[in-house]
């Protein structure tokens, strides 16, 4: 495979076995995802392909996500005739990334890019998670999404993010469950005072935002479906604040003096007033901001944060509705 502006890549199939020294590179994805589609019983019998995109790397666009998805999908249509479908792609990209290339994250990137569209997803069981897709059309209720990078890497703040599930955990561990999933928001409320005794009051403060998001993403998708932008807005809003001060995600302790995501919130809040919502998008820690601006400002929005942030910093975009296909 070569991508347009990197390296081409080369994964010989009769070696599918995971290598160390790939760790973090786009090569172990490749090989994560052909390894699990031979595990599953597929032929494979390879292919030659190249690829262009409009991603940002490392900004908290999803880009390996989509990557995974990419050549997923292309196996998938090339070898096995599309039989394993979205959710499975997805799956296979997560294990790729988990198990390949070293990094421990969930599903829902994946899920989202394989899919497409907006979707409320539940995990309960994250062998067959409930999906339900929504066709909202904000550029028809006067809104465009701004997606704009701060210029914050994400590529050492591995730690950070795996500090996030695993304090998580922690918190879950003390009722002896291994997700937060598993527990009450009442039960995890009464046990506050008790599990700061096993458990860091930001674990606590994370587990808290948990709680509280899992909410807001159910009450999100059905102002969507009741198409009450006003709610829908108020809820994203409640959501960034919430980011900001229990899951603390705007920056890295690491790197305590850079604050981008904060200062690109703050400023897009001068701008917007009253009007639409911003929050961190994506992990967090660096990389970007959405923000949900009125059409007819969006242009003066984007000349904004390229002031800020250098010119081509802020994105205009709009949310496909379909995920990863054969055309």
């Amino acid at each position: 495979l070569k991508s347009m502006g990197y390296s081409q890549i080369q994964v010989q199939l009769s070696d599918l076995s995971k290598k160390p020294e790939e760790e973090g590179t786009s090569t172990a994805l490749i090989r994560g995802i052909a390894a699990k589609f031979a595990d599953m019983g597929v032929s494979l019998s390879g292919w030659d392909a190249y690829s262009t995109s409009e991603v940002l790397s490392g900004s908290g666009l999803s880009s390996s996500a989509a990557f995974e998805v990419l050549v997923g999908t292309i196996i998938d249509q090339h070898d096995n005739g599309g039989k394993a479908g979205a959710v499975e792609i997805a799956k296979i990209g997560q294990y790729a990334e988990n198990v390949y290339f070293g990094k421990q994250s969930g599903l829902m990137d994946q899920m989202v890019s394989s899919v497409g569209g907006f979707v409320w997803i539940d995990f309960a069981d994250t062998e067959k998670p409930v999906i339900q897709k929504h066709t909202f059309d904000f550029a028809q209720a006067g809104y465009c999404l701004c997606i704009t990078d701060t210029k914050g890497s994400h590529a050492d703040l591995t730690p950070d993010y795996v500090a996030v599930p695993t304090e998580m955990k922690q918190v879950a561990a003390y009722f002896g469950k291994s997700v937060l999933r598993e527990v009450s928001a009442e039960q995890f409320r009464k046990a506050i005072p008790q599990l700061r005794k096993t458990c860091s009051d930001r674990a606590i403060l994370r587990a808290a935002h948990f709680f509280a998001e899992s909410e807001r993403a159910t009450a999100e998708a059905k102002a969507l479906e009741d198409g009450d932008l006003s709610a829908f807005f108020a809820l994203v809003r409640e959501s960034g604040t919430s980011s900001a001060e229990l899951l603390q995600n705007l920056f890295s302790c690491q790197k305590p003096t850079e604050q981008a995501i904060p200062l690109g919130i703050w400023y897009s809040k001068q701008f917007l007033g009253e009007k639409g919502a911003v929050r961190v998008h994506g992990g967090g820690f660096a990389g970007t901001i959405q923000a949900f601006v009125p059409v007819e400002e969006a242009e003066a929005y984007c000349q904004c944060m390229n002031q800020l942030f250098g010119k081509g910093s802020c994105h205009k975009l709009s949310v496909r509705p379909m995920g990863g296909v054969r055309v």
